[in-house]
């Protein structure tokens, strides 16, 4: 999202802010438009908006989870999934026509992984403690073969109908044969052989955990790594038309530690989903993890999709912080699909380094696909589990409604334009509020009144788009106006006598143009910052008679300030002008020009430089009285008597306004003594000082001096002889 000004004055001066000028909230990225709620379109990575996949539900099971799917020759699906606790595990059949039914319950917490025959026999592999069933056309259903392994992962037929099942804990990969009969057909050294597929040659590719390894196994059980991936788990593998292998990896691997003590074998109520959830938990809503075996908040990392190209090149492709990648399949056009959690969206890979999200669906994960002639994908799912399809077709409508945007004070809203293909044909509805979430109390969905927002002037906006057919969302522009407030002097403060600033820049001085841009990848904040008065100011620098003083002033548009600094006495009436036109939060004069007493100051801040002069703003402060004071104190009855070999001298001070602060001697003309008053403390306006001083043979000199508080002096002396 972009907030931009309109005209040139967006190349100002450094000094002029035009924070009033009419801006224009933009949307055009993909970050913008995340915010946003979308129902049936699809986000592209560059910020294009289109009509979603249509997506239809095929059958609702009323089970927790769905984690396989496969189609026959006849167009019959299956999909296995499981539920919370329990030993039983259901198959279940939709055929062409949309018929669903239940084949058979098996034995398990879950049905992992299915795979169908050239019979069109059905072959599902459970979990835990799993075992391979093979379930005729009457849904009677045998175990085919027994891994004796804790997990079964994956299974893939080859051409020769051998059936290739993916194993953990010991991370094997057994070989079975149409009759039934299996062995250890390769060892991973891994602890979990996680997801398999099959390529054009009969070479397995199979994904690994915890080290994150993509393996291509030939056809006599020659393995070779492709890729060592940087997440632990590899939980899917497909492999395009065209030989290109995709590999999706979920979790952040993390340093071996030595292994706990030994604990008891967990019942099978508690035994680990697929992907690491315990299933005892639910409220994980995670059915991958970053280890079958890890708990669900040892996940960390999101995921990432790589991209091995046939000579073997390996590139990631696509990543995500939040998004589990748990299934990859491919559109009728090559690209690579990938479904989710723990938000439930599908993604298409277009390139290298662009990505659509295609859709989200209500359950949390998309947990496996099947294709279908005709670029129809079917999908199962989990927390809840169901049958659904996606596409070819496109939704026939869908509605983006916009984040909250936050003018930062109560604004006028302008004309609203789009871009994209076909944009004429987008709807567009606003609504508007003064509180910063759009439930109650805001105005009602309202249509454009000739392009022009007709909802009524607040802080806050929302926008609603619908997109019909053809239609393709670029990019938002909607103009507004922050209505201009007074400026605000928030504290006025007199500085220390006898000190000035550097001079002013002054309104003539000569400033250069300057334009500050962003970093790439970053963009301004969505509404306009009031301007911030840090309170600080530059160093000062000695000068006699100079007072100053400092303010902070600040303004809730972001406007450019100037100020008026005026004086009066405390007892009068009338304002005097100091200074007009002040560009800095400082100022110092010459106070000798003032008769002493005591003073009050008025700022005056106004936000002129932003706004035109019919239109402009001011706010004013006055400060507490303080001091004028230049007049030196005065020094009275100086004498000096011979005391014991030394001179015992007298004085008395006294100042109209301030305490005497100091007072000094010196006989002779030699180094100044400090001395004390006769009460030792210097906290009046009158002191008397009475000491004694050395007394040099002859004709002596003595001179004494006092300080006020404002550091006006007087020096009297007197000649003994």
């Amino acid at each position: 999202m972009k907030i931009s000004y309109l005209g040139p004055a967006l190349l100002c001066a450094a000094v002029s802010v035009y924070a009033v000028e009419t801006r224009t909230w933009s949307q055009d990225e993909m970050a913008d438009f995340e915010r946003a709620t979308l129902t049936r379109l699809s986000l592209s990575s560059d910020g294009r908006i289109t009509l979603a996949p249509a997506v239809k539900e095929i059958f609702d099971p009323a089970v927790t989870f769905l984690w396989s799917v496969a189609r026959d020759s006849k167009g019959t699906l299956y999909a296995g999934g499981g539920g919370l606790g329990g030993s039983k595990t259901k198959l279940f059949a939709v055929d062409a026509a949309g018929k669903s039914r239940t084949v058979t319950e098996l034995d398990g917490m879950s049905i992992q992984a299915l795979a169908i025959d050239k019979q069109d026999r059905v072959y599902a592999a459970t979990s835990p403690d799993g075992k391979v069933y093979r379930i005729d056309a009457s849904g009677k259903a045998a175990v085919f073969y027994d891994p004796k392994a804790k997990y079964i992962w994956a299974l893939a037929f080859s051409k020769s109908g051998d059936l290739f099942v993916a194993t953990g804990d010991s991370g094997e990969i057994h070989r079975v044969t149409p009759a039934g009969s299996g062995s250890v057909f390769f060892r991973t050294e891994e602890t979990h052989a996680r997801s398999l597929a099959v390529d054009a040659n009969d070479n397995l590719i199979v994904g690994t955990d915890p080290s994150g390894l993509i393996l291509r196994i030939t056809p006599t059980g020659q393995g070779f790594v492709l890729y060592q991936a940087p997440k632990r788990e590899i939980t899917t593998v497909a492999v395009a038309p065209d030989g290109t292998i995709y590999a999706a990896g979920v979790g952040n691997k993390v340093p071996a530690v030595a292994p706990p003590a030994p604990a008891p074998a967990p019942t099978p109520s508690a035994a680990p989903a697929p992907g690491g959830v315990n299933i005892t938990l639910p409220a994980a809503n995670r059915p991958a993890a970053a280890a079958p075996t890890a708990s669900p908040a040892a996940i960390v990392g999101g995921s990432e999709i790589y991209r091995i190209q046939t000579d073997g090149y390996p590139r990631r492709v696509w990543s995500n912080a939040q998004d589990l990648v748990y299934a990859l399949a491919f559109d009728a056009h090559g690209h690579a699909i990938a479904g989710t959690g723990n938000h439930g969206a599908v993604y298409r890979i277009d390139s290298d380094h662009s990505y659509t999200r295609l859709l989200n669906v209500a359950p949390t994960q998309v947990t496996a696909f099947c294709s279908a002639p005709g670029g129809k994908l079917f999908a199962v799912t989990g927390n809840i589990g169901k049958l659904i399809s996606i596409g070819p077709e496109l939704e026939t409508s869908g509605v983006l409604e916009s984040d909250v945007f936050d003018a930062g004070a109560f604004s006028y809203w302008g004309r609203v334009s789009t871009e994209g293909s076909n944009a004429g044909a987008i709807a567009i509805e606003t609504r508007s509020g003064n509180l910063n979430r759009a439930q109650k109390n805001w105005s009602e969905w309202a249509k454009l009144t000739s392009n022009r927002v007709a909802s009524p002037s607040a802080r806050f906006l929302q926008y609603r788009a619908t997109l019909s057919a053809a239609s393709e969302l670029a990019e938002v522009d909607i103009a507004y106006l922050t209505k201009n407030v007074a400026p605000v002097v928030e504290e006025i403060e007199t500085t220390p006598a006898n000190y000035k600033f550097p001079a002013p820049a002054g309104l003539g001085a000569t400033l250069t143009q300057t334009l500050s841009l962003p970093a790439l990848g970053h963009h301004p904040s969505a509404s306009p910052a009031a301007t911030s008065d840090s309170g600080s100011s530059p160093a000062m620098t000695w000068s006699k008679g100079t007072i100053g003083a400092r303010w902070l002033a600040n303004d809730d548009n972001g406007d450019a300030l100037i100020f008026k600094l005026e004086i009066r006495g405390a007892n009068e009436t009338a304002w005097k002008l100091l200074k007009d036109k002040i560009r800095e939060h400082y100022y110092s004069w010459d106070s000798t020009a003032f008769p002493d007493g005591r003073y009050v100051l008025r700022v005056t801040a106004s936000d002129e430089p932003s706004n035109p002069p019919d239109q402009s703003l001011a706010g004013s402060l006055d400060s507490d009285p303080f001091l004028v004071d230049n007049a030196p104190p005065e020094i009275t009855g100086l004498q000096s008597a011979p005391s014991g070999g030394k001179l015992e001298i007298r004085f008395h001070a006294k100042d109209a306004l301030t305490n005497v602060v100091k007072a000094e001697y010196s006989i002779n003309g030699v180094d100044w003594i400090l001395v004390d008053p006769v009460t030792r403390l210097s906290d009046s306006h009158e002191e008397d000082y009475r000491f004694l001083a050395d007394h040099p043979a002859g004709e002596t000199t003595i001179a004494v001096r006092v300080f006020d508080e404002y550091d006006n002096q007087s020096v009297v002396k007197i000649v003994v002889r």
